[in-house]
C-alpha cells in the first residue's frame, strides 16, 4: 500500500509540475531573458555580434513592425523594410535614418497578392546577408460572424497571415543555413490561446503561426538558427482600432514603442515569449483556465465588441 501511495504521489507531483510549467512558461520566458546574461556573461552582447548586420522587417510602416525596425536600428542593424505603401516606406526610412546611422533599403510588396510578390522580394534581397527576419505583417478585421465577413477579406487574411511567414521564411532560410547563424522572429498573438468566435479565422491563423514556429525551431536548431515566437496581447496600434479601451492605453495595453523595446530585448534569450511582462502575466492566468472556459469568455468579449462596432457604424449612418 505504501508503494502504491508513493507512486500516486510521484505521478501527481509530476503532473502538477508539468501543468504549471506549460501554463507559466510564458512568464518564465521574461524572467529568463532578464537573468540569462547574468549567468552566461560569455554570450555575445549585441544582436550584431550574435547574428549579423542586416534585419528584414515585414509590415514595417506601422505599429509593432515599425517599432521593431526602430529598435533593431538602435541596436546597430541595417534594415530592409517591406510594406505595401511606398510613401509610408519612404517616410519611415527617413525617420529612422534621422535617428540612427544605419543603412536602410525598402521594398514595396503587397503580401495579399500571393505568390507573385516573393520573386520580387527575392530579387531585391540579392547580395544582402539577412541575419534577422521579423515576420510581422498581418491583418485582422473587426469582430464579426464568419457568414458576414466578405470572401475577399478572408482570402486576404489567409494569404497575409499564413502564406507570408511560410514563403518568406522559405526564401531566406537557405542563406542562414549556409552561414550557420540567424534568427527568425514570428509575430503571432495571444489570440492563439483559444478559439475566438467572431474572429474565427484570425485566431486560427495565429495558431498556425504557433505550430509553424515551434516545428521550425526543432528543424533548424542543428544549424545554429534561432526561431522565436512572439505572442503579444493587446497593443495600442491601428490594428486594434476597433477596441476603444485598448487605444486609451494603460499598463495592460502598452504602445508599440514600449512593446517592441521589451520584445526585442528577449531576442536570442527565449524561443517563446509574450514580449511584455503584463502580457505574460495575462497569458499565464488565462491559460490556467480550461479551454472551454476561455472560449466562453472570449466569445462574450468579442461579441460585445462586435455589437459596439455595429452601433458606432449605425450612429455614423444616422448622422449622414
Amino acid at each position: 500500500m505504501a508503494f502504491i501511495s508513493s507512486v500516486i504521489y510521484l505521478v501527481g507531483s509530476l503532473t502538477i509540475a508539468a501543468y504549471l510549467y506549460d501554463n507559466l512558461k510564458s512568464l518564465f520566458s521574461i524572467i529568463k531573458a532578464v537573468l540569462l546574461p547574468l549567468f552566461q556573461p560569455q554570450l555575445p552582447k549585441t544582436l550584431v555580434e550574435k547574428y549579423g548586420h542586416w534585419a528584414v522587417v515585414t509590415g514595417a510602416t506601422d505599429g509593432i513592425g515599425k517599432e521593431y525596425a526602430r529598435e533593431l536600428a538602435r541596436q546597430g542593424l541595417n534594415l530592409v523594410l517591406i510594406s505595401r505603401t511606398k510613401e509610408k516606406l519612404i517616410a519611415v526610412t527617413n525617420e529612422i535614418e534621422s535617428q540612427y546611422k544605419v543603412k536602410i533599403k525598402w521594398i514595396v510588396a503587397d503580401f495579399a497578392k500571393g505568390r507573385e510578390v516573393y520573386e520580387h522580394i527575392e530579387k531585391e534581397l540579392m547580395g544582402i546577408e539577412v541575419s534577422i527576419l521579423v515576420n510581422n505583417v498581418g491583418m485582422i478585421h473587426e469582430p464579426e460572424t464568419l457568414d458576414r465577413v466578405s470572401e475577399d477579406l478572408l482570402w486576404d487574411l489567409l494569404t497575409v497571415n499564413m502564406a507570408s511567414v511560410t514563403m518568406l521564411t522559405r526564401k531566406i532560410l537557405p542563406q542562414m543555413i549556409g552561414r550557420r547563424k540567424g534568427a527568425i522572429v514570428n509575430l503571432g498573438s495571444s489570440s492563439e490561446l483559444q478559439p475566438l468566435p467572431n474572429l474565427t479565422v484570425y485566431a486560427a491563423s495565429k495558431k498556425f503561426m504557433t505550430f509553424f514556429s515551434k516545428a521550425l525551431e526543432a528543424e533548424v536548431a542543428e544549424h545554429n538558427i534561432h526561431v522565436q515566437l512572439v505572442m503579444p496581447g493587446f497593443v495600442r496600434t491601428n490594428m486594434n482600432a476597433y477596441a476603444d479601451h485598448v487605444l486609451h492605453g494603460g499598463l495592460l495595453f502598452p504602445n508599440a514603442y514600449t512593446y517592441a523595446r521589451s520584445a526585442v530585448f528577449t531576442l536570442g534569450k527565449t524561443s517563446e515569449t509574450n514580449g511584455f511582462w503584463t502580457h505574460a502575466v495575462q497569458y499565464a492566468l488565462m491559460k490556467l483556465a480550461p479551454e472551454p472556459v476561455r472560449t466562453f469568455f472570449a466569445h462574450r468579449l468579442f461579441n460585445r465588441l462586435r455589437l459596439v462596432s455595429l452601433e458606432g457604424k449605425q450612429k455614423k449612418l444616422n448622422l449622414l
